[in-house]
This record gives C-alpha cells, structure tokens and sequence, in this order.
C-alpha cells in the first residue's frame, strides 16, 4: 500500500495540448474536512485506507495542495441537452488533476469536482455543494457494488466556503475516478468546429489508450465505434433491470467507455413506475426511466455523426443497429436471472412484461419484490408477495404460469435457488430518502450517517445484522422528493 506521496502520475490526457484542455489551478475551499471516503476506491490507486484520515488527504482534495507531477486540466467538450446542441460547454467545474497508474498497470483520471471556476464556468461559481457530492459519492459506490459500469468516487471533502443556490449551503469537493473522462461530447465538439485534425488526433487518443485491441482491426475506427455501442447497449440493460434512473442523459454526461457518468437528478425506482421521471427539471420527460433505451441509441446516433469523417454512414447505421438486440438480450438475460431462472424459454418476455405491467398498476416495491421472491419457494413467495397487488385475480395468473416455468427447469434445492437469487437482487439500494437522510446529518455536521449507509450500499447483497432499517419500504414522503439538475 501506498501513501499520498507515492503515486506515479502519467499525464496522457494533458499531453494532448491546449486545443483539448486549459490548464487552471483548484481554487481551495475553506476549512476542509474529510465527510467520507472509500477505501475500494483508494485501493485502486493502492492507497493505504489510513491515508484518508491525513491532514494532507483534505488539503489535497480541497485545493489547498497538489503533487509537483499533477497537471490539472479543465476538459473542452460540446454535447446535446435535452436535444439541443449547445457548441461549448466544457468542465465548468471540475479539473483534472492528472493521471495516476498503480502497480496493476491500470491508468486511472483524479478528476476534482468542485474546484473552482474554470474558462467553462459559464455564470457558474464553479463549486459543487455538499449535497450534490454526498449523491454522487454514494451513487458511484453502490453502482459499482450492483456490478453495474460506474465511475468511482474516492472522497468527498466538506467545507466552511458558503455557496449560493436556491439557498445559502456549503460548498464541498468531490474526488472521482475513471479510466477516462472523455465523453461523446468531446468527439461532437471537434466535429462541429470543423477541426479534423484535432479531432483525428483525439481518435487516435481514444483508440491507442481506450481500445488499443481495435488498432488491429482493418477499420479501427469502426471497430471502436461497434465497441461503444456493445458497452452502452449492457451499460442501460443493466440500468434498466435495476431501475436506475440517470435523469440527464445528455450526450455531454454519456461516457466513451460505457460507464455511468456524471450523476445529477438520478434515482432508484421505489415502486415500479416505468414512466418515472426523476428529475424535476425535465418537464418533457424525456429521459423518463422507460426513455433511457431509445435515448442510448438517440445519443449514439449523435456520437455516429461527429465519426462520420472516419466511418462510412452505412457503416455506421449498420453497427447502430445493433444496439437495440444487444440490450434486449443483455436485458432480457438479467432479468431472467432476477426471476431465478437457468434456462431460456420463447415466452419468458411475455411472461416478464406481464409482471411488470402489474407491479404498475399495483404501486409494488420493485427491489423488495425480486428480493423477497427468492426468500422461499416459488409457491410460498407467490402466496406471500400476493398481497402487495390491487389485481389479485391477475396476479394469481401470473404466478400459476411462474411456478410451472420454474417447475420445467427441473427440481433445484431451495437453499442453492436462494443463494443463487441472493446474488443478483439487492437487499439494500440507494433510495432518495436515505441519502436526504444522510445528507440532513452530514449539512448539521455529523457524517456518521453518510459514512455508515456507504458501508451499507458496499455490500447490497448480503443481510447484515442491525441494518434492517435500510432495507424497509420507504416512507410516503420518501417516494416523492424533488431532485433537479441543481442538486
């Protein structure tokens, strides 16, 4: 293990010069303090977990230090909002600092959010509050523990620096991890400034250090392109079986590796809504929970178009349409592992479609139900869980044709089915009112809470004893709490 003093950084990004990055120094915040960090996310840099409790550690996370081999950078992007494309938007309040690569080999980007103003700031402060850090903090953490493409989040560092938004909070620093920042956006800004070669340069980036296995390709940039759509079509398959609302699918937050990227308004479903909409800025609905399908393929379209210089347009339509039997089958697939089942069968999507059109119509808990269905048999589930639905007749239907389907995969031990059902459906997920919860406490000054429902979300799976309370329905006014893109 390492200590702060000992990464190696390899600045691969920075090197690209000032058409792709401006150089800015992290404006520090005052009086910074350690609010959570992750040790899983510092051992990806091979960090000693003692490390967070450091004076160095805050001051290093909160602009008041930084290596002599960091470079912070403030990236330049385009992207499309909401379906309008804006020409610059850039990181307006996030730097990357650099590069490191730990001992595995594996590059990984310190991306600071929070850390000032930047030429990209806009009317922004270039400051994030605590409360947009604490969510995304927790949402990189628990993602990553669903086995779903995230990027990380090492710590967040709160502060006494006073920000101004609806109303008066306290601005806070955000440390994130991935392999790469670059986004869809990145592609679409050199595309639509007319910079090929900038733009051909930026390809070749991507492709020597993202995909390097696609430099072997006759059609590299194909193959990187055909790649991109294979992780995205997974990446919202996998959003969509454990009812993860993105809320602002911009092609701008859409990532070149298919990773979950730059949470804002997001949300789990508590019970099923397909027509969910977490975020309370998007009056449309655009990016509703059932839109963020065909919004996927909408932004790789737009990601085709700025590629089109290097890619045939029948190429390119050619491979786009792959993206949607990918999803489906990925889809499919995981949900057939929620159901407890081993095998495929024609009908398991009229049979899973079904399912959810009842789980609609009755308001039913969507991670609990899936839990609670491996709990037992199917028989005894089916009994139990049936009270939880307005149309008993329908549903009852339902669970005849679920037992025979799990009966024509043969007698299984009960035990082996549990354990295996266990494995893939949650016990505990990051529900809005339990981050509100902790992010009351963490804004009075006791982070307890944040740090303890962390430790929780990093081990959904398991029951842990005297936690229970993070695996309950959630209250009535839990259900409805007003997240925007502000948060």
């Amino acid at each position: 293990m390492k200590a702060l003093d000992e990464l190696t950084f390899d600045n691969r990004f920075a090197r690209l010069g000032d058409a792709f990055s401006t150089h800015v120094l992290p404006e520090p915040i005052a009086a910074p303090r350690l609010v959570v960090a992750s040790p899983a996310a510092m051992a990806l840099l091979d960090l000693d977990p003692a490390e967070a409790h450091t004076p160095v550690f805050a001051e290093l996370f909160s602009g008041h230090k930084l290596w002599a081999e960091a470079e912070p950078r403030a990236m330049v992007y385009s992207g499309h909002q909401f379906g309008f494309y804006n020409p610059q938007l850039g990181d307006g309040r996030g730097l990357l600092l650099g590069e490191v690569y730990n001992e595995a080999g594996e590059h990984w980007d310190l991306h600071l959010k929070g850390a000032g103003q930047t030429p990209y700031s806009r009317m922004g402060d270039g400051r994030a509050v605590l409360r947009s850090s604490i969510r995304e903090f927790l949402a990189s953490e628990a993602l990553h523990a669903l086995n779903i493409p995230t990027t990380r989040a090492l710590c967040v560092i709160g502060s006494d620096t006073p920000v101004w938004r609806e109303k008066q909070e306290r601005a806070a620093m955000l440390l994130r991890l991935a392999p790469s920042h670059v986004r869809f956006g990145h592609f679409e800004f050199f595309y639509y400034t007319k910079r090929p070669e900038q733009q051909k340069e930026l390809g070749d980036h991507v492709l020597a250090m993202h995909f390097p296995h696609c430099l072997e390709q006759p059609e590299p940039y194909l193959a990187m392109f055909r790649e991109i759509v294979e992780r995205n079509a997974e990446l919202i398959a996998k959003w969509q079986a454990y009812g993860f609302c993105h809320g602002v699918m911009n092609t701008d937050n859409m990532s070149i590796l298919g990773i979950t990227f730059d949470f804002g308004p997001f949300a789990f479903l508590d019970d099923f809504d397909a027509h969910f909409i977490c975020n309370h800025s998007d009056d449309q609905g655009r990016y509703s929970f059932s839109n963020q399908v065909p919004i996927g393929q909408w932004n790789l379209s737009a990601l085709a178009q700025a590629l089109t210089p290097f890619i045939s347009v029948e190429a390119l339509r050619e491979t786009l349409g792959l993206y949607l039997p990918l999803f489906q089958a990925h889809y499919l697939d995981l949900m057939r592992r929620r159901l407890g089942l081993t095998t495929a069968e024609d009908d398991d999507q009229k049979l899973l479609e079904h399912l959810l059109q009842l789980m609609q119509n009755s308001g039913v808990d969507y991670s609990l139900f899936f839990r609670r269905l491996g709990d037992e048999s199917p028989e005894r589930a089916i009994a139990r869980l049936r009270d939880d639905f307005v149309d008993l007749k329908g549903f009852d239907a339902w669970g005849e044709l679920y037992i025979a389907r799990v009966a024509r995969e043969g007698v299984a031990d009960q035990e082996q089915r549990r354990k295996r059902m266990h494995a893939v459906n949650p016990l505990y997920i990051l529900r809005n009112y339990l981050a509100q919860n902790a992010i009351d406490a963490a804004e009075s000054g006791d982070y307890s809470e944040v740090r303890r429902l962390h430790a929780v979300l990093s081990n959904p799976f398991e029951e842990q004893p005297g936690m229970e309370r993070y695996a309950e329905r959630p209250p009535e006014w839990g259900k409805h709490l007003e997240i925007s893109c502000s948060s």
